[in-house]
């Protein structure tokens, strides 16, 4: 079920290759405008990110350079970003302890965000739902600094990252999802969330097209 479809040396090429895949439903008159986005970097936890845990994705270690980087960039300009946490208590879990028969409780000591990430700049932000925006203020955060776009990277990217993909979009954010900015188990959920998202809720972008929108090129 699990396989390192990104890694350090080729993640370049296959994110070109899933991002050929989903063009056609690419909606270019839909443009980045960084001086109004936010970004929101999910569930970027030892949980997720380290191999001594059962959740390990094996992905994500290719991912972490490509989000340090876009983190950094938007800290330069003093653009919002909110690093979110997943944690749950059995009152807040819903459905989800029964599902993954397993809750993220805010002690465990692989909950916080992985120290690769810099975390002083950003907004840590607990949620309890795959749902970014659920419960939690997200919404009423992003309109009080202005936002009207968000850029959606982190784990996994078949469960929160499109869960609150979707959602931004049908709260009125354009939403702009970078094809190496996610990771998930294997390839095919990857490229099932790309497929879907491309369609009706998201922009696909590569993460060198944001950097480099940062520094005045366009993303198309």
């Amino acid at each position: 079920m699990k396989e390192a479809y990104f890694r350090p040396d080729s993640i370049g090429r296959k994110a070109r290759s899933m991002l050929r895949e989903v063009e056609p439903y690419r909606r270019s008159h839909i443009l980045l405008n960084s001086e109004r986005s936010a970004l929101l970097v999910l569930d970027m936890q030892k949980y997720f990110l380290r191999p001594s845990s059962h959740a390990y994705v094996p992905s994500a270690e290719a991912v972490v350079p490509k989000v340090r980087s876009l983190v950094e960039a938007y800290a330069e300009r003093d653009l919002p970003v909110i690093l979110t946490r997943h944690t749950n208590l059995p009152e807040d879990a819903g459905v989800m302890g029964r599902w993954w028969r397993e809750l993220i409780l805010p002690d465990h000591p692989l909950s916080g965000i992985v120290p690769e990430l810099d975390i002083s700049y950003g907004i840590i932000l607990d949620k309890h739902q795959y749902d970014a925006f659920y419960g939690t203020g997200l919404e009423d955060l992003l309109k009080e600094k202005g936002v009207s776009q968000v850029v959606v990277c982190g784990v996994m990217t078949h469960l929160c990252c499109e869960t609150t993909a979707r959602s931004a979009f049908v709260r009125g954010f354009e939403v702009f999802f970078p094809v190496d900015g996610t990771a998930t188990y294997n390839e095919a959920f990857h490229r099932a969330t790309l497929l879907n998202l491309s369609h009706g809720f998201a922009v696909p972008v590569l993460m060198d097209e944001v950097l480099g929108h940062m520094n005045g090129e366009p993303v198309t």
